[in-house]
């Protein structure tokens, strides 16, 4: 393809035609104090400069490299094994635009479908799509899959569901005649069967729960879609892939949905993304699921052959009748998730997910013997736990700093009642010395 650049005539010849005389005039909109701000970019410097220059920037970070991190709330520290930057760093597959047209090529609908068939064993539903941008996109996806299937026009949503996904869902119906209703969590961190009963109504198309959830607990669910499927409505689950090697599945909930972030499976933390979102759901339900769907059939000679089956969105069907207006996947997030789990496996899933409840469990247990440290030892968690400190976490930062320690996520910013307290993530990429680190440079704060 030739470059033509535009000539001072072209330019002329626009301006005229849109009627200003000057490409400044079209600015005059932007306050002057904006317009004329002076930028003082520096001379240009030469490629071995600019290396040296961001080696420079670069080096003022902390980053997991150097620090021990306890991180979590989302996005967590995995191991990672080579064979899948290897694989995903396969030039026919990290060159690809975002592949969504029909035309996709059939190494491209291979890992889809590969992912979907994953996806979908690993939450033990029926169906699962493509991916979606993030495990917020999903949940609020989630969320107006259950509005349109119901025709109702509320969603309860725990509070204890992570406090981005509730944003994100409240930014989707925002200006719709839907609403959300969020429901309360007891001292440990579970869910308030009671506040969720008494606001169960006849209006209420799902109810949104996360285990485990963003303050680390695991929620006993048995008997919550039965209440929830009595009233016509659907139970939508938030998961982690990773915990779902030892927790029961949201098939095994009775599920209607399961969402989640994939960033665990094979994905390092890396300043909020990319992530992928895992959306799966029931047979019943598929016709509405938002993004496509990769499926396998055969082709004019019998061969197998792979093909999008199903994309229910607004550039393919009437805009009216589609079930998202997301027009993409997140194809090479998705395909790092697929070869982490093939090269894994059943047992290699199980075996890190104890990994994460061993370390988890025995961290919590080393804190809980500090005097001036406060977790709760009776409820269930998979790899994070709340920690209530009594003096205020910003006095003791410093100290942890000092040391190269991240001590974990403070909550009173997403939950005020949660003074002093600290949601700490311990994941099997943490030995048992690195802990015992953690604990003693806490216990001399």
């Amino acid at each position: 393809m030739h470059y033509h650049p535009m000539t001072d005539q072209n330019r002329d010849d626009m301006l005229k035609k849109i009627g200003v005389s000057a490409f400044g005039d079209l600015l005059k909109g932007i306050p002057s104090k904006l317009r004329d701000v002076k930028m003082n970019i520096p001379e240009a410097l030469s490629e071995w400069e600019l290396q040296s220059r961001f080696k420079e920037i670069g080096a003022r970070n902390a980053t997991l490299r150097d620090h021990l991190a306890f991180l979590g709330g989302g996005s967590y520290e995995h191991f990672i094994p080579a064979a899948v930057a290897e694989i995903t760093g396969r030039q026919e597959f990290y060159t690809a635009y975002t592949p969504y047209q029909a035309e996709a090529s059939q190494g491209t609908l291979q890992a889809i479908f590969e992912f979907q068939s994953m996806i979908a064993e690993l939450t033990g539903l029926d169906v699962a799509n493509a991916s979606h941008y993030d495990g917020a996109t999903s949940l609020a996806e989630a969320a107006l899959l259950a509005l349109r299937q119901t025709d109702r026009h509320k969603i309860l949503v725990a509070r204890s569901v992570h406090p981005h996904y509730r944003q994100v869902l409240k930014t989707y119906l925002a200006a719709t005649p839907f609403s959300v209703e969020e429901f309360g969590f007891d001292p440990g961190g579970v869910f308030n069967p009671d506040d969720f009963k008494k606001r169960l109504s006849d209006d209420v198309a799902g109810a949104i729960f996360q285990t485990p959830n963003f303050l680390g607990a695991v929620e006993e669910l048995e008997g919550v879609s039965d209440q929830l499927h009595q009233m016509g409505a659907l139970l939508i689950l938030a998961i982690n892939p990773i915990a779902l090697g030892v927790l029961k599945t949201p098939g095994e909930w009775g599920a209607d949905i399961a969402v989640g972030e994939g960033q665990p499976l094979g994905i390092p933390p890396q300043c909020g993304g990319p992530y992928v979102g895992l959306f799966a759901t029931t047979r019943a339900l598929m016709r509405r699921i938002p993004g496509r769907l990769a499926g396998i059939t055969q082709d004019a000679d019998g061969k197998r052959a792979y093909c999008l089956t199903l994309q229910a969105r607004e550039q393919h069907i009437r805009r009216e009748r589609a079930a998202s207006n997301i027009c993409t996947n997140q194809a090479l997030c998705a395909l790092t998730a697929c070869a982490y789990m093939t090269l894994m496996g059943k047992e290699g899933m199980r075996e890190v997910a104890e990994l994460n409840l061993d370390r988890a469990y025995y961290l919590r247990e080393k804190i809980a013997e500090l005097e001036g440290f406060h977790v709760a030892l009776d409820v269930p968690i998979f790899n994070e736990f709340m920690v209530q400190s009594e003096r205020p976490w910003d006095q003791l930062e410093p100290h942890l700093a000092k040391a190269k320690i991240f001590p974990g996520i403070p909550l009173s910013a997403y939950y005020p009642e949660l003074k002093n307290t600290l949601l700490v993530c311990a994941t099997e990429t943490k030995t048992r010395s690195e802990l015992d680190r953690f604990v003693e440079v806490l216990s001399q704060c």
